[in-house]
């Protein structure tokens, strides 16, 4: 089996993630715009508050799928980015409704005759890593902001770091078909090490 070139993309494939992305971006502007008016006392734009979630998915989501899909072709698979439109629906039905997005777009699918478990389970933990490590990096941005008291970099980091804590968190759930599932088939040691903290700083900070 010839090897995927990193940066081929199938047909369809970026289209798929473009719209994810947008998608998902209302429905998290959406939440955005409402809870800072809740917690801020003011209204704020509603397109503001998408393209702010734009950039907080953008990093959040794109580079969380891209990392399953890199990893997985250095292991020799083959891997394409997939959207589910019925769970973008619901996404927005939810953000909408209830103020709570359901973030499950789509899913990298991953074509390999030999990935095992342990590989699976590093694919799988790829995703969300990358996301702790950008909610780290926009926690240091949203400090900076704060010291140089820019308010508009601090919403965007601010928004960008929750989003990132909790899409890592949530694709850690233990339940098929989240990327949790298969860490905690490989090392559910490793997966609770993770795990835990992470639901910690994100339902007590």
């Amino acid at each position: 089996m010839a090897k995927q070139p990193l940066f081929r993309f199938y047909e369809g494939e970026l289209k798929d993630i473009l719209i994810s992305w947008l998608v998902v971006s209302v429905a998290f502007g959406w939440v955005i715009k409402n809870s800072f008016s809740q917690i801020m006392q003011f209204p704020m734009n509603i397109i503001f508050a998408i393209v702010v979630a734009m950039i907080a998915v953008g990093t959040g989501f794109v580079f969380h799928e891209l990392a399953h899909r890199t990893v997985a072709i250095r292991f020799g698979a083959k891997a394409r980015y997939m959207m589910w439109p019925s769970l973008l629906i619901l996404a927005l039905i939810m953000a909408f409704l209830t103020g709570f997005v359901f973030a499950a777009p789509g899913a990298v699918y991953i074509f390999g005759e030999h990935i095992n478990r342990k590989q699976n389970g590093i694919i799988s933990l790829a995703g969300p890593v990358t996301n702790i490590l950008l909610a780290i990096m926009f926690i240091a941005i949203l400090m900076a902001a704060t010291v140089f008291q820019n308010d508009i970099i601090g919403i965007i980091a601010a928004s960008a770091a929750s989003i990132n804590l909790f899409l890592a968190l949530f694709n850690l759930l233990p339940i098929a078909p989240f990327d949790g599932s298969k860490v905690f088939a490989w090392q559910p040691l490793l997966w609770a090490a993770i795990f835990f903290p992470l639901a910690a700083v994100v339902f007590f900070l």
